[in-house]
């Protein structure tokens, strides 16, 4: 049984050599993954050429026991496909016993963030640089508020970088953002956000001297008419490392996800965390619930009354 499996397998490869050109090093991870599964199969008492798909999708659970990465087991799927397509089409089975089996789900990046002492950090580096009225101050300004604003509201850079004018006009704790698929949502606004716009508003009225026609809040020469999120990302860099955080960690992005994750370290319900970054998927904002497990964990022992029976008999 084993050498007629590796007859099998010794066929596909010089098919993929002849007809398909794969190079080397193909070839021989192919030959590796294929081996692995003849094997694993083997010990089953089974021939790759009669294996059904619950043997190839114990195969892979395997994998997954041995602490195989998704990407690795996928790999590994990908050969078993191209190597069942091959008996299949030469007649040697009558089917694909992979042609059902699920692809592993690859795991999603956990987003990097910032901890709460290191965005207070950055802010109070903006605050004190914002205050300081030698010449330039007036960028000084701008950069707080986009930072208070980022912070405060968790805005895309591009819904933040591109807001009107008429935000300066408008009274109240509110902003209505105009996000992806042009879908408007309203986000709260802090004090601190609010008193940081109050003063670039000001600095922002002196410095283009009569032109109160523009259209942006964050006006720029550049073609857009606003200011480039390129620009502000490089700026913000910088002000990260007067600030002594490390600049490479730190991006508009990364305060976005530090607003996500901190309101839920803060109790904040998933589904309004949602609406403030303008998921129009649950999903999408799931990937922040890692911050939580520590803090339900602490709420299941503090409340949960098998928790609390188990106390009391220790």
């Amino acid at each position: 049984m084993a050498d007629l499996s590796r007859a099998h397998i010794e066929a596909f490869l010089e098919m993929m050599s002849a007809e398909r050109g794969a190079a080397g090093n193909t070839l021989a991870s192919y030959q590796r993954d294929l081996d692995d599964l003849r094997s694993f199969l083997t010990a089953r008492r089974v021939s790759v050429l009669q294996a059904a798909s619950t043997d190839l999708s114990a195969y892979l659970a395997e994998l997954g026991r041995k602490g195989f990465a998704p990407t690795s087991q996928a790999r590994r799927l990908s050969a078993m496909r191209q190597f069942y397509k091959f008996l299949y089409a030469e007649g040697l089975r009558g089917d694909d016993p992979t042609a059902i089996l699920d692809s592993p789900k690859k795991s999603r990046p956990l987003p990097k963030t910032m901890s709460e002492d290191d965005v207070t950090r950055l802010l109070e580096r903006a605050a004190a640089e914002a205050g300081d009225t030698a010449p330039g101050q007036p960028s000084r300004l701008r950069m707080l508020a986009l930072l208070e604003m980022l912070y405060a509201t968790g805005m895309r850079v591009s819904e933040l970088v591109s807001l009107p004018a008429k935000v300066l006009d408008q009274e109240g704790r509110f902003l209505v953002i105009r996000g992806k698929g042009n879908k408007e949502r309203l986000v709260p606004l802090s004090r601190s956000a609010m008193e940081a716009l109050r003063l670039y508003g000001a600095a922002r009225r002196t410095a283009l001297k009569g032109d109160d026609d523009n259209p942006w809040l964050f006006p720029s020469p550049g073609k857009e008419g606003y200011l480039p999120r390129q620009v502000f990302a490089r700026e913000l860099k910088a002000l990260a490392a007067r600030a002594g955080l490390r600049a490479a960690a730190i991006s508009p992005h990364v305060m976005r996800h530090a607003f996500a994750s901190h309101l839920l370290q803060n109790g904040a319900d998933l589904r309004v965390v949602q609406e403030l970054l303008g998921h129009s998927d649950i999903s999408t904002t799931q990937i922040y619930t890692h911050v939580l497990e520590e803090r339900l964990r602490q709420l299941v022992q503090e409340h949960h009354p098998l928790a609390k029976a188990g106390k009391n008999r220790d």
